[in-house]
């Protein structure tokens, strides 16, 4: 019999071990395509974007007056999630905790969290039991580095440096806080999609987007193995703007297209991972009320596009008002991208990077043998592109009249179009 039951037991140890080794399926998250992102905490009250501690600068003792200040009366996680529903998204990706400290949710490893202010709720809780409800994919956004507390290494950090913190840091305390808050959010909330770390920047020289060298062991191996054994299936990414590390599912770029480097924060190189842009619909991730920036629909549309055709998703952002209210311009927005993927959503969802790379007039989109061709210049009158393989292509979503030529020494097909095209995006499907 004790044979039996060690036999027993290292066949389970066995099956346990080889299963949490395996990646988990990315497919879900492939095939997805749009995503929202959701900046909110305590700097929301200020109105001034996320980063207004560090900006203004505002000491840590002060800025924890906020904790009596936070009280989002107006949020309801089910209209959070009907809006991204409504919009066409397939998952949202919440600041769990950003680079404040302060914890959206019941934990208890620290006092800073939205049980202790005049809300006095748990936050995540009432995001993770909708998104379950509705079948949407929650991602929890997690700061690797805080403003607030002192055992965090702030020492060699770029940021916080005026936050008022005297003690000497105490990085195994550090590391052990976030571990702990790590199992927490893997264990109370259901099944979490993916984890979204951000801020291994802080310990790095500026400017850096090739060596992964950093002031700090942030004891990567170890933390990436505590999720994935937690929950196999959850997914890490993190947004440190470099190539991805080990144990690293998706590969993040902040503000840009992959292969794009306008904001100056993607530079690195682009992996064969799976791929997420994440851009704002104004210019703040936090709320700002000053900021009117709003891009239209149509430009989010295009950024959307845009991103599929380059093999990524589009997480794009909302920073909700402090009243828990998502921006009325943002859901407005959201509402008009929403009735364009109802139309043409099967030309962005489950495709993959198609043939023709990203040109000054559009890109392409692909799922199995079908392309299709993204116009985003309505001024278009003709383009050449080399597809040997063509059978036929038509106009999805247009009048104007399509012809195409082929020349079978080269296999380019000339497009040539008359009529007008559509305002936002022509598409051509081909097969």
């Amino acid at each position: 019999m004790q044979k039996f039951f060690y036999l027993f037991f290292f066949l389970f140890l066995t099956i346990n071990t080889f299963g949490q080794s395996q990646k988990p399926n990315t497919q879900w998250f492939e095939d997805a395509r749009f995503g929202m992102f959701v900046h909110f905490g305590p700097y929301s009250v200020l109105g001034n974007g996320e980063w207004v501690m560090n900006n203004r600068p505002i000491k840590g003792e002060d800025y924890k007056r906020l904790q009596d200040l936070f009280n989002p009366q107006a949020f309801d996680a089910k209209e959070w999630v009907k809006i991204a529903k409504d919009a066409g998204m397939k998952y949202i990706t919440l600041t769990s905790r950003h680079h404040d400290g302060f914890s959206n949710w019941n934990t208890r490893q620290s006092d800073w969290n939205s049980m202790n202010t005049p809300y006095g709720k748990d936050i995540i809780k009432q995001l993770a039991d909708e998104c379950h409800k509705e079948n949407i994919k929650l991602v929890l956004y997690y700061s690797l580095l805080d403003w607030m507390r002192t055992d965090y290494q702030y020492e060699t950090g770029r940021t916080g440096q005026k936050a008022g913190r005297t003690a000497k840091s105490d990085w195994d305390s550090y590391i052990g806080f976030m571990k702990n808050q790590l199992t927490e959010l893997l264990t109370n909330y259901g099944p979490i999609a993916g984890i979204w770390f951000d801020g291994h920047w802080d310990q790095t020289s500026d400017g850096n987007r090739t060596s992964h060298e950093t002031a700090v062991d942030w004891h990567y191996p170890e933390i990436y193995e505590l999720i994935h054994r937690l929950q196999p299936e959850c997914l890490i990414a993190n947004n440190h703007h470099l190539p991805p590390m080990p144990g690293e599912d998706y590969q993040i770029f902040e503000r840009d297209v992959p292969g794009e480097n306008k904001s100056g924060l993607s530079g690195q190189e682009v992996s064969p991972l799976p791929l997420e842009t994440c851009e704002t619909i104004n210019k703040s991730w936090g709320f700002s009320i000053t900021d009117d920036n709003f891009k239209s629909a149509k430009e989010l549309i295009h950024l959307l596009v845009r991103s599929a055709g380059s093999g990524a998703n589009l997480l794009l952002n909302v920073g909700p008002m402090p009243n828990g209210q998502i921006q009325p311009e943002c859901v407005e927005r959201l509402q008009k991208m929403g009735e364009w993927m109802k139309k043409y959503g099967h030309t962005i969802y489950e495709t993959r990077r198609g043939s023709v790379p990203q040109q000054t007039w559009g890109i392409s989109t692909a799922k199995g043998a079908t392309q299709y061709i993204h116009l985003l210049d309505k001024e278009l009158s003709t383009i050449t592109l080399n597809l040997p393989k063509i059978k036929s292509a038509k106009f999805l979503n247009t009048d104007a009249k399509l012809v195409w030529e082929k020349d079978k020494k080269t296999g380019n097909v000339t497009f040539i179009f008359t009529g007008d095209l559509d305002e936002i995006d022509s598409i051509i499907e081909i097969k």
